[in-house]
């Protein structure tokens, strides 16, 4: 270990300020209280050093860390897809499957993809993909309204926020 700074402002373990002091007498006196001795402001004039359990507060960071992780909320984009000449039990059970992922809380991609003849009678699609937004629209908000990509017409629903 390099001494590189000759001295140095020292913070004690309590958050209290000590003094600006030599770099080996604040890495003496960290050593004899058995903690280690954290450069916690390099660019200051002197430079900031706390005296710290460093294995402790990186352990408590990455504890930190997990905890805000732990309580953050994946959101998925499920898809559902559907044609233009879908049949009524099937868009029914398209529909349980849409409900199912936007009680789960995640967004949902639906698309309607153009086959054949299909393409001539785009107003078809969007009068399908209206048809499951108004079916929807109690527990879902538009995020993307209907709009051609190719030969698909997607719109993404996501659900609305509870009060």
């Amino acid at each position: 270990m390099r001494i590189r700074v000759p001295e140095v402002r020292v913070i004690d373990y309590n958050g209290d300020p000590l003094d600006i002091m030599k770099t080996s007498d604040a890495l003496r006196r960290a050593n004899e209280l058995g903690l280690d001795l954290v450069e916690v402001s390099p660019t200051a004039k002197p430079p900031v050093c706390r005296i710290m359990d460093f294995g402790k507060f990186k352990y408590e960071q990455e504890k930190k860390k997990k905890e805000q992780k732990k309580n953050q909320v994946q959101t998925k984009l499920k898809e559902v897809k559907y044609h233009v000449n879908v049949e009524e039990n099937d868009y029914e059970t398209k529909m349980r499957n849409l409900r199912k992922f936007i009680e789960h809380g995640d967004r949902v991609k639906v698309s309607l993809m153009f086959r054949g003849r299909e393409n001539a009678h785009r107003e078809l699609g969007f009068e399908v993909l209206n048809r499951v937004i108004q079916d929807t629209v109690e527990f879902t908000t538009v995020e993307q309204a209907p709009r051609l990509q190719g030969r698909s017409l997607a719109a993404i629903l996501v659900p609305k926020k509870k009060k």
